[in-house]
C-alpha cells in the first residue's frame, strides 16, 4: 500500500458491490413510502370533498336533510321548517288537494298582522318570521270529500323524501242504534321529513251541517317515536268546528290558504272537543226497556227535535252559549235520544250569558213566554210554549264556591229550591241531527240530577223532591212575587 496517498477503505465488495447499495436504496424505499403516503391522503381528501358536494347538492335536494338558509332565517334549523312547508305545498299542489293552515302558532303570528297580510300581496315583510317560527310541527287540514286518490300521493311523497305515518279509525258518522259500524276511514296523516313534520288532519262533514275531526289512536304496530305526538295539538281527542270561510294570503314567500278570522277560529279551537253519543250503551238499555214506539212518542220526538233546533238557531243568533240539561241531557247520555214521557226540552245558560234579549228573540221566533221565575241574581228561569204542546224550558246556572247550581220556585208557596252540581266545562255532541252542547263531565252531571239509579227509567218525578241534588233555599219574600213569580 502506498504510503504516501491517502489512504481509502472500501467495504468489501468495493465501490460498485453488492454490499455497499444498501443504504442508498434504504433512502430511495423510505421516500416511495412517503411519497405513496402523500397521494393516498390527497386522494382520499380529493374524495372526502366529492362526498360533501354530492351530499349538499344533491341528497339535499332529493331527501330533505339539508337545507340552504333562506331569506331572513337566523338559523338552518329556522331554514329547514320553511323548506319542509314550501315541498309539503307543493307536494299537495301537484295532486290538487286544497289544504287549509290550522296550525295554531302560525295563525297566533299572522292573526297579530292579519291586515298588512291580507292587504299585501308578497307577505308583511323580506323576513321568515311565521314558517321559520321554532316548533315540532306544522298543522294543516283537509276537507275529505274534496280528495280520495291517497295512493299517489304516498309515492310521491316518497320520492320527494317523505317519511309517512297514516292514522285510520271507526267511522262514528254510521253508528246508530240499528249497526255499530267497524268500517275504518283515515283520520290523520302525518309527512315527516329532516327534523320537522306536517300533520295533516283530516275534517269530515257530519248531519249537523259541521266539520268534525277524530281522535289521534296509534295502532299497535305503529311506531310511536316516529314523531313527538305528545306535542301534536290536534287528535287529543275528537274536535267540531264551523265550516271556516278561507283566504288566500302570502306568508313568508308561500301562498296559502287560511281562516278568513285567525283569532275566531283559535277561539273556537279552545273549546272544540268533542263527544259521541253512546250508541252501543244505549242499545244495551232499551235491550233492557224496549223503546216507545208509539204514534204519541213518535210524535213528541219529532215536536221536541223541531223546537231544540229552534231553541239552538235562536240562542246561536244571540251569541248565547247553552247546553242540553236535566231529561234531555239524560236522554241523549242514557238512549241518545229524547225520553218521549219527558214532554219538555231542557238547556242550561250560564248566568254570566244571560241577554235580555232572550226573551223578545224567542217571542220573534213563535215562541211566548209561559213563565219566569226568579231575577237575574238569583234562581231565574223561563219556560216558553210555541203551537205545540212540547215546552220548553230555560235554566240558567250560578256558579258558588266549588260547585254550580240552579234555582226552582213553587209558584203557589214562593218556596225557593236549589239544585247543586259539580262544577263542569262544555263540550260538542250531535244530537237529533244538531251541534250542541253537554257538560263533559256528563256522567257526573248526570248522576248529580238523578243519583246513581240513572239508568232506570222513571215516569213519576217529582221536581222538587224527586232530584238528588235537590235543597231547600228559602221562600220568596211576598213584596217580591210580583218579581220573581210572573205566570203568563
Amino acid at each position: 500500500m502506498c504510503q504516501s496517498c491517502p489512504c481509502f477503505v472500501f467495504p468489501r465488495g468495493g465501490v460498485g458491490g453488492g454490499g455497499g447499495g444498501k443504504a442508498p436504496r434504504r433512502l430511495m424505499q423510505k421516500i416511495n413510502k412517503n411519497v405513496v403516503l402523500a397521494l393516498l391522503s390527497l386522494t382520499s381528501l380529493v374524495f372526502l370533498l366529492f362526498q360533501l358536494y354530492y351530499y349538499k347538492f344533491y341528497l339535499s335536494q332529493k331527501n330533505g336533510v339539508v337545507f340552504s338558509k333562506v331569506r331572513g332565517s337566523q338559523s338552518g334549523q329556522d331554514s329547514t321548517r320553511w323548506h319542509v312547508v314550501r315541498k309539503f305545498l307543493g307536494l299537495i299542489s301537484s295532486h290538487n288537494i286544497p289544504v287549509y293552515l290550522i296550525d295554531p302558532l302560525i295563525l297566533g303570528l299572522v292573526n297579530k298582522d292579519i291586515e298588512q297580510i291580507r292587504s299585501s300581496p308578497d307577505g308583511p315583510s323580506p323576513e321568515c318570521k311565521y314558517f321559520c317560527a321554532p316548533r315540532d310541527f306544522t298543522t294543516f287540514a283537509l276537507l275529505d270529500k274534496t280528495w280520495k286518490h291517497e295512493v299517489g300521493l304516498f309515492r310521491t311523497a316518497e320520492k320527494m323524501g317523505f317519511q309517512w305515518l297514516k292514522i285510520i279509525n271507526k267511522d262514528p258518522r254510521l253508528d246508530g242504534m240499528d249497526d255499530l259500524s267497524g268500517i275504518e276511514i283515515p283520520l290523520h296523516y302525518i309527512f315527516k321529513l329532516a327534523s320537522h313534520a306536517i300533520h295533516l288532519v283530516v275534517f269530515y262533514e257530519r248531519s249537523g251541517n259541521y266539520l268534525w275531526h277524530g281522535p289521534l289512536r296509534l295502532k299497535q304496530y305503529m311506531d310511536r317515536k316516529f314523531v313527538p305526538f305528545r306535542k301534536l295539538h290536534f287528535g287529543r281527542y275528537p274536535g267540531a268546528y264551523e265550516k271556516p270561510e278561507l283566504v288566500l294570503v302570502s306568508i313568508d314567500d308561500l301562498k296559502v290558504q287560511i281562516p278568513k278570522n285567525p283569532s275566531s277560529f283559535l277561539e273556537e279551537m279552545s273549546h272544540s272537543r268533542f263527544l259521541e253519543c253512546r250508541y252501543r250503551e244505549a242499545r244495551a238499555f232499551f235491550q233492557l226497556y224496549p223503546d216507545d214506539a208509539s204514534l204519541d212518542a213518535v210524535e213528541f220526538r219529532k215536536k221536541a227535535k223541531s223546537l231544540l233546533h229552534l231553541a239552538a238557531l235562536t240562542l246561536n243568533n244571540l251569541g248565547v252559549k247553552f247546553w242540553l240539561s236535566s231529561g234531555t241531557c239524560l236522554g241523549w247520555y242514557r238512549q241518545c235520544s229524547v225520553i218521549p214521557h219527558s214532554k219538555d226540552v231542557d238547556l242550561g245558560i250560564f248566568i254570566r250569558d244571560y241577554k235580555a234579549d232572550i226573551i223578545p228573540a224567542f217571542q220573534k221566533a213563535g215562541l211566548w213566554l209561559k213563565h219566569k221565575f226568579g231575577k237575574v241574581e238569583d234562581s231565574l228561569e223561563l219556560s216558553f210554549q210555541g203551537d205545540d204542546d212540547v215546552k220548553l224550558d230555560i235554566f240558567f246556572f250560578y256558579e258558588e264556591g266549588n260547585h254550580i247550581w240552579n234555582g226552582g220556585t213553587q209558584a203557589k208557596s214562593g218556596k225557593k229550591f236549589k239544585y247543586l252540581f259539580p262544577k263542569f266545562t262544555l263540550c260538542w255532541t250531535e244530537f237529533v241531527e244538531l251541534k250542541v252542547h253537554v257538560p263533559c263531565e256528563s256522567l257526573q252531571y248526570v248522576e248529580a240530577n238523578y243519583g246513581p239509579g240513572w239508568k232506570v227509567p222513571v215516569k213519576i218525578w217529582d221536581w222538587k223532591s224527586s232530584p238528588s241534588n235537590v235543597q231547600y233555599n228559602g221562600v220568596w219574600p211576598v213584596d217580591e212575587w210580583d218579581d220573581v213569580i210572573q205566570i203568563y
